[in-house]
């Protein structure tokens, strides 16, 4: 099979292929489940690979790239305008090839594992840090309620609250306090996860070159080196 070019439109569950030549020609179209991809790439010629950059994106494009295939993993944007005809996995796996086949194209690195982990990382703690703030603003805004202001400032958040919710000469009634504690708990949880994660990518970080001399860069701490290396 004389294949140049393979696009994989990738899904869940089944994959979509369009193979071209060397001259563009479409000699190949096929649909294969997720359990068949691996093995049925693995048999095919070495040629050129390209996916959207997409979830599982380079997850498949180490296993091909392992494998002795070219991957090249095109954002979404870039795509969409091959696109002819109405959107579906067949025209969509040919636009990535129309696309990957442009001689400006600008493609993205397939990620390493440990980018990886540190994306996640990332993506974990920014949803504590998102949890976090939103705690403190629901319990800011219940202690509105009855007459209570807290200081703006986060760091004096805590043992203001609690000071509060203890103080027995104040007009917050038993249930708001069973709430408010039920807050303040979840805050502390949501902080110390926040806390674990930045420990993990601290301790991936500390394995990468490029992250430390980055980290020598005035302003340029651990979560800005960590994040500019994933990409």
């Amino acid at each position: 099979m004389n294949i140049k070019t393979l696009g994989i439109d990738l899904a869940k569950k089944s994959f979509q292929l369009h193979g071209v030549d060397e001259n563009g020609r479409t000699v190949f179209r096929k649909k294969v489940s997720r359990k068949e991809l691996a093995e049925f790439v693995a048999n095919l010629p070495l040629c050129c690979i390209a996916m959207e950059s997409c979830a599982t994106s380079h997850y498949w494009g180490r296993k091909f790239e392992k494998m002795g295939h070219e991957v090249r993993l095109i954002a979404a944007q870039f795509v969409k305008p091959f696109l002819i005809n109405q959107k579906n996995d067949r025209n969509d796996a040919e636009a990535i090839v129309e696309a990957c086949l442009r001689p400006r194209m600008r493609f993205v690195a397939v990620k390493k594992t440990w980018q990886q982990d540190i994306q996640c990382l990332h993506r974990a703690r920014q949803r504590a840090v998102r949890a976090r703030t939103v705690l403190i603003n629901q319990t800011k805004g219940l202690f509105l309620e009855y007459g209570i202001v807290l200081d703006e400032k986060s760091d004096k958040f805590r043992n203001q609250a609690l000071a509060i919710i203890e103080d027995a000469d104040n007009e917050l009634t038993p249930a708001l306090r069973l709430l408010l504690r039920e807050n303040i708990n979840e805050y502390d949880f949501v902080l110390k996860q926040s806390k674990l994660l930045e420990k993990e990518i601290k301790e991936i970080a500390s394995q990468s070159e490029d992250c430390k001399r980055l980290q020598e860069v005035p302003g340029v701490g651990l979560l800005g080196a960590t994040a500019f290396v994933i990409f």
